[in-house]
């Protein structure tokens, strides 16, 4: 039976689910004291589950402890510590010019069609973490200095 006919005493009358309305039931006294004692174990049944979850929650919850009074210290501020932000040149419409500074790795994919030579490539006014993987062809072609 489905939650909803569980719960309403009749099927959900969707798109899926097209019922004629000449087939509608008239309940009696019984039928309903019935259909009230399947809606009362479906929701004991959805308590006891819920229950379930909670006391799993509880559990994995007091398995974790924290030491935070040893492992915290307070913070002595230096001056060392102050990070000098880079100067990035902006021209007019507010853009600049990304240059690749080295190529870190290289590998070749492998597709249906073919083979594919990929550089990675770190880039001026960037971490190395956000290096791309280029195409080589295209990198030997815009800049050939990298690859002397």
């Amino acid at each position: 039976m489905a939650p909803f006919e569980a719960l309403y005493g009749r099927k959900c009358r969707s798109p899926v689910c097209w019922d004629d309305r000449s087939d509608a039931v008239v309940l009696g006294p019984e039928m309903i004291q019935e259909m009230v004692e399947q809606v009362q174990i479906i929701r004991q049944k959805m308590r006891a589950s819920q229950d379930r979850q909670k006391s799993y929650a509880d559990t994995r919850r007091s398995d974790i402890s924290f030491e935070v009074g040893e492992k915290l210290r307070r913070y002595l501020s230096d001056p060392s510590h102050v990070l000098s932000p880079e100067v990035i040149e902006v021209d007019e419409q507010l853009s600049y010019l990304e240059t690749p500074k080295e190529i870190l790795d290289r590998k070749v994919r492998k597709t249906r069609n073919g083979e594919t030579a990929l550089v990675k490539v770190l880039w001026t006014n960037h971490n190395v973490e956000e290096a791309t993987w280029e195409t080589e062809a295209s990198m030997r072609e815009s800049y050939p200095h990298l690859f002397a």
